[in-house]
């Protein structure tokens, strides 16, 4: 156990090397695809523990970004960019002059989008599949309505324009780390086990103990949190939001990593999230002309999600429970196999 607490300690300082070497080395784009892996790793991870761990099937995500995105960028914008962004309908007054760091309004977009989970969590979470992801889904949409007609507050269809750019690799994988050991011990924990039991059966679950809507409410809550952070990291990456940047696509795209990783695998869910945000880019010249040198192909456009979508359905096919099914990755099989070599040089 020792052991194995070394070698994480050693890997994690390994990558924090990588990240250093990374910041430095990198040019613009390729620091912000190491981003945007960070941020995909924190939504699929909570996407993850409500749907993989608790088996809540949910398809919310989009909203509760969506509050964390404009919660972070309304809470760092400076009042004089504000009063340029809000010219059609003057800011309400409470909100004309906050400006606060970049770490206390990241935490309050969590919170503030735990909030609404919790409110909404009440009446959906006493349904179930189907009828738990439409809800989910229609509050999703519902947040997106809201936040195009609230002129005053998120400056409507015209969306927030001159966010403070916060958003770098440290922010972006410092909080990816953590949403990572957090998870690890959260789901490792007593309360780990309670939502895995109402994932497998809840009658038995709630015949052991287990308050079913307690527990419902924390994965819910919990997942919540982190789509919000997500989303507030996010924007203030990207600079400017508009609510149509948080559509059931988005969501959609959560859940793809989440499935191609593993349901209910931490592991799996970190490895999709890296593969698919670099596969995407990493296909763009197929909507572009490509030279060849002896001849020139004419892209075309859409190309690259064909491709993308194909290469998935190979995946599944082959992976049919995702990468990593709900395993994950320990170090215990390094040490058998090297208990093993050993053993074999004994003989």
């Amino acid at each position: 156990m020792k052991k194995n607490y070394m070698y994480n300690i050693g890997l994690l300082a390994l990558f924090i090397i990588f990240l250093f070497i990374s910041n430095n080395s990198f040019n613009s784009y390729q620091i912000r695809i190491l981003n945007l892996c960070a941020i995909y790793i924190i939504l699929g991870l909570s996407m993850n523990l409500i749907n993989g761990f608790t088996g809540l099937f949910s398809l919310g995500h989009a909203g509760f970004m969506a509050i964390g995105a404009y919660t972070c960028a309304i809470l760092t914008m400076s009042p004089a960019m504000k009063e340029m962004n809000f010219f059609l309908k003057p800011i309400v007054p409470i909100l004309a002059n906050i400006q606060i760091g970049f770490l206390p309004a990241l935490i309050i977009s969590g919170i503030v989008s735990a909030l609404f989970a919790f409110l909404i969590g009440a009446p959906v979470l006493r349904l179930k599949d189907d009828y738990l992801a439409i809800a989910t889904l229609g509050f999703a949409e519902i947040i997106r309505v809201i936040f195009t007609n609230t002129q005053s507050i998120t400056n409507g269809a015209l969306g927030l324009k001159g966010i403070p750019v916060y958003t770098n690799i440290w922010w972006s994988w410092g909080s990816a780390i953590i949403s990572i050991i957090f998870m690890i011990f959260l789901i490792k924990g007593s309360y780990g086990k309670a939502f895995k039991a109402i994932r497998e059966d809840e009658i038995a679950a709630e015949n052991m103990g287990i308050d079913l809507f307690k527990h419902k409410m924390l994965s819910f809550g919990t997942g919540a949190f982190f789509a919000g952070i997500g989303g507030a990291l996010l924007g203030n990456l990207l600079g400017t939001i508009d609510p149509n940047m948080f559509r059931f696509l988005l969501t959609f795209n959560i859940l793809l990593i989440v499935v191609l990783g593993g349901m209910g695998s931490i592991t799996g869910t970190c490895i999709s999230a890296i593969l698919v945000t670099v596969l995407m880019e990493v296909l763009r010249f197929l909507d572009e002309t490509i030279d060849l040198g002896f001849i020139q192909i004419e892209g075309i456009q859409g190309l690259r999600m064909v491709v993308f979508s194909a290469t998935l359905m190979i995946v599944i096919i082959f992976y049919q429970n995702g990468l990593m099914g709900n395993k994950e990755f320990t170090w215990d099989i390094l040490n058998k196999k090297k208990a093993a070599y050993n053993a074999k040089d004994v003989k």
